[in-house]
């Protein structure tokens, strides 16, 4: 039995279909009835005839936060595919994420070690990884430092792989992936699928830096096909190309037949954007949409290697453009 935790994201989603396309045995956590239709939509970019397929998963509603829960939705796996996260820039949603990322992963960890699960694979970020000087490529060795000025998500990201790898020392096999913007359909309302339907409202601006990016349906295979290998106490980057934004965003434009953007949004420009976002969220307590972090990243050029990757499993990534221009098709089809 293969138990997936964070089911009802783009990566558990995609993997759930993949699994079960497979014939695997599969038990994947939820935590509310409506996210449910999340998966279906993923499903429904594969195939028409996909509730055999959604209905062969054995769901479980647990949260990777409630021990008890959690413990039966272990009892009888043998693999787990831990894609449960929360994704926030905001400083003020800090303990959240500590408690989720964190402590929600030591749990699985934990349980992992009590009930000798044969091996673990760990959904990380490339914001996990280290900085570089003088734009070499950041890969698995560029050391974390973290006296930097590390954003909340990637700290409790950081400390999340920090529990996995406690958990090798204590006996567990396991794996860790550190992707970057992982593009994939079925999702449109938040994560990279939320990009493709603001792409089709028109994106005015692009930023000067450059993105890490990979498609869904890589990052599932590499996870399955390391789950089936030897490899373990191992992490690997998966980054198939690194694009520039404006390129990122004309191409996502392209996709959904938008407008593509032609301005643009310098430093100064940016750093009005992230203030007057803050203030707004001061008055109104909406959720912030831009950070001081986030300015930074938009505005830094990145170059992420997965020579690692390539080399250990033999694999070539789907070409991003191509990845993309099927993504907008399915939004156009789907939205």
């Amino acid at each position: 039995m293969i138990l997936v935790t964070g089911s009802t994201g783009l990566v558990g989603s995609h993997l759930l279909y993949n699994l079960v396309s497979n014939n695997e045995k599969v038990r994947a956590i939820y935590r509310s009835e409506g996210k449910l239709e999340q998966v279906k939509n993923v499903f429904a970019t594969y195939t028409s005839d996909f509730i055999p397929l959604f209905e062969a998963i054995e769901w479980v509603q647990a949260d990777i936060l409630d021990i008890p829960a959690l413990s039966e939705a272990f009892i009888n796996v043998t693999y787990v595919y831990h894609c449960a996260a929360l994704v926030s820039f905001e400083p003020d949603k800090y303990q959240l994420l500590r408690k989720t990322n964190i402590e929600g992963t030591a749990n699985v960890v934990n349980l992992c070690i009590s009930n000798n699960i044969k091996k673990l694979c760990h959904v990380s970020s490339t914001a996990t990884l280290g900085k570089t000087l003088n734009n070499e490529s950041i890969t698995e060795e560029t050391i974390w430092n973290p006296e930097d000025d590390n954003n909340v998500y990637a700290i409790t990201k950081y400390g999340a792989e920090m529990e996995v790898w406690r958990g090798t020392q204590e006996g567990l096999d396991a794996v860790i992936v550190n992707p970057g913007v992982i593009l994939g359909a079925g999702i449109w309302r938040f994560g990279s699928g939320s990009l493709f339907k603001k792409a089709h409202e028109g994106f005015k601006y692009y930023t000067a830096g450059t993105v890490a990016l990979i498609a869904v349906s890589d990052v599932v295979t590499i996870m399955t096909n390391l789950m089936k290998s030897t490899i373990t106490s191992e992490r690997f980057v998966l980054v198939a190309k690194n694009w520039t934004y404006k390129r990122f965003l004309q191409t996502l434009a392209q996709s959904v037949n938008a407008t593509p953007p032609r301005k643009l949004a310098g430093a100064f420009l940016l750093s009005i954007a992230w203030k007057l976002d803050w203030l707004r969220h001061q008055l109104t307590g909406k959720r912030r949409q831009l950070t001081k972090h986030l300015t930074s990243s938009l505005m830094s050029e990145t170059d992420y290697s997965s020579e690692k990757l390539k080399v250990a499993l033999n694999y070539n990534f789907k070409p991003i453009e191509e990845t993309i221009l099927e993504i907008g098709a399915n939004y156009l089809k789907q939205d």
